[in-house]
């Protein structure tokens, strides 16, 4: 009698073989499952080749794990030169018999009968090449060359569901590429593809305003689990970097220690500054003194021997310097003593993914205590609100991996009174929120800083005169007689007024906010 319960034992269960394609594995739930075949679907353009060619280049880099490339289109020659473009050297590869390059492009006159297709003569080929090489990975770009020469759709249907068996049963995993004609539309050309593959990945690149965005989804793994959705990916100097988002886990750690904002009178408003691994966020209108935090936030890094990272989608460089040395700020001496680094960027230069995926390698490399954006409103302009608060969970969940404190602007549309934080998105991420805006004081114009939110602390909810001078910032107590300050319409606070609302804030002054 058969035991079921042999299933769940776990030499029973299927394996996955790691992919090493960053977020691949994450979404994958391990990784591709071992000895069987996976199809990846995708328009002209969506990287389907690069797809197949990093999970061999992994495979031999990482995994000491031979491969072999089945070409029905591109020359090996020119798979090697656009291979380069991402810093992989497949010639070496090839030179050390650790890649096998097998150039399987359709004789132009070859059969016209679609009956006598036969793929026996590529099957033995293939197979020489697995045992030759002793390959675990392999890789077919792309099976849509095969359906385009011959005419018999069930024939050459035949003939691959043929080839993948044969590949089973030689044990190696297998990715193989096909064509679609739309993003959401049937998975692939011809509609058979799907049937015969195990499992199947579908990129899409898909036009949102006036960016293209690259995503992927997992749409079957046969016989085990992975992660639903899609997930959007970019593919920069080193490959395909996936950002499973959604397999983020809020297991970081929390740290009480305390950090300068280099603005002394907002350290007490904060309860003595921030806290080492959060995030801030500096929001108002443009002019009301973002960029200066920012830049007194960079300084006091600098006056404690920590290095920090400037990411600026609004001003250039030279204006970056210009604007800092009129407050006294000195950001050319701190680049020279590599305490520094700047990074200035339209933010219609790239996709949100290649922005991100520039962060995080640029953190990764300058290796900084503190790093700024300014501002991220700057890259929201053009893009979905999904797309751009995917865009900030992956910024601040990298910061908080990383332990780095991380001090953001966004720029509101209101020019005077209240506006809603949460119209970005971006407020239930952040840990600080400081509130700057325009107010009107007897006739003159003013700016007010108030700290809107701080997680895990007390911090003062008073609403302050922001002065900006020639030796930076000022905060005064100019506002202590007004109300409705938030609202744009001040009102002067009698003196018993006062009082009443003097004896309200003692009974609640023990608040904290989480």
């Amino acid at each position: 009698m058969q035991d079921f319960d042999a299933v769940s034992q776990p030499s029973m269960r299927l394996q996955k073989l790691p992919t090493g394609v960053e977020g691949l594995d994450d979404i994958c739930q391990g990784g591709l499952p071992i000895g069987r075949s996976t199809l990846i679907s995708g328009t002209s353009g969506t990287g389907k080749t690069v797809f197949s060619l990093h999970f061999l280049h992994n495979g031999i880099r990482h995994f000491d794990e031979p491969g072999i490339f089945v070409t029905f289109e591109e020359s090996p020659l020119d798979i090697i030169r656009n291979a380069s473009s991402f810093g992989w050297n497949l010639q070496e590869l090839v030179n050390q018999d650790k890649l096998f390059i097998l150039d399987a492009s359709p004789d132009p006159d070859g059969q016209d009968v679609a009956g006598n297709f036969d793929l026996s003569g590529l099957i033995e080929r293939i197979n020489y090449a697995i045992r030759k090489y002793k390959a675990k990975r392999v890789a077919i770009d792309s099976i849509t060359a095969v359906f385009q020469q011959y005419d018999a759709v069930s024939v050459v249907r035949r003939e691959i569901f043929r080839l993948i068996a044969r590949l089973k049963e030689i044990g190696v995993t297998t990715v193989m590429t096909t064509e679609r004609i739309d993003e959401y539309g049937p998975i692939a050309r011809y509609g058979v593809e799907e049937f015969v593959s195990d499992n199947v990945i579908i990129l899409r690149n898909v036009l949102e305003g006036e960016r293209r965005r690259r995503t992927v989804e997992i749409l079957k793994l046969r016989g085990t689990t992975h992660m639903k959705g899609e997930f959007p990916f970019t593919m920069g100097a080193h490959g395909v970097a996936i950002f499973p988002l959604g397999a983020m886990q809020l297991t970081q750690r929390s740290s009480n220690v305390r950090l300068s904002s280099g603005v002394p009178r907002l350290d007490e408003m904060c309860g003595g500054g921030f806290f080492k691994d959060s995030i801030i966020l500096a929001t108002g209108a443009t002019g009301t003194g973002k960029t200066l935090l920012v830049s007194k936030f960079v300084e006091d890094a600098y006056n404690n021997k920590e290095r920090a990272i400037l990411f600026a989608y609004e001003e250039s460089r030279a204006q970056l310097l210009r604007n800092a040395t009129s407050w006294g700020i000195d950001f050319e001496q701190m680049e020279q003593d590599g305490m520094l680094k700047i990074i200035c960027a339209y933010p219609e230069s790239t996709g949100l993914e290649d922005h991100l995926q520039i962060i995080k390698t640029e953190i990764s490399e300058f290796k900084p205590a503190r790093m700024a954006i300014d501002s991220l409103s700057a890259l929201s302009r053009g893009v979905s609100h999904n797309a751009f608060r995917q865009f900030v969970i992956g910024v601040t969940g990298y910061a908080k991996q990383e332990e780095i404190a991380g001090f953001f602007t966004n720029t509101s549309e209101e020019f005077m009174g209240s506006h809603s934080i949460t119209d970005s998105h971006i407020s239930t991420i952040t840990d600080t929120i400081i509130l700057l805006q325009y107010v009107e004081i007897r006739g003159e114009m003013a700016r007010a800083i108030n700290v809107f939110k701080m997680r895990g602390s007390w911090h003062d909810k008073g609403i302050r005169e922001f002065v900006i001078t020639g030796s930076g910032p000022e905060i005064k107590d100019s506002f202590s007689n007004f109300e409705r300050i938030i609202s744009g319409v001040p009102h002067r606070v009698t003196t018993d007024e006062r009082a009443e609302l003097s004896r309200i804030a003692r009974g609640i002054d023990g608040e904290v906010t989480f």
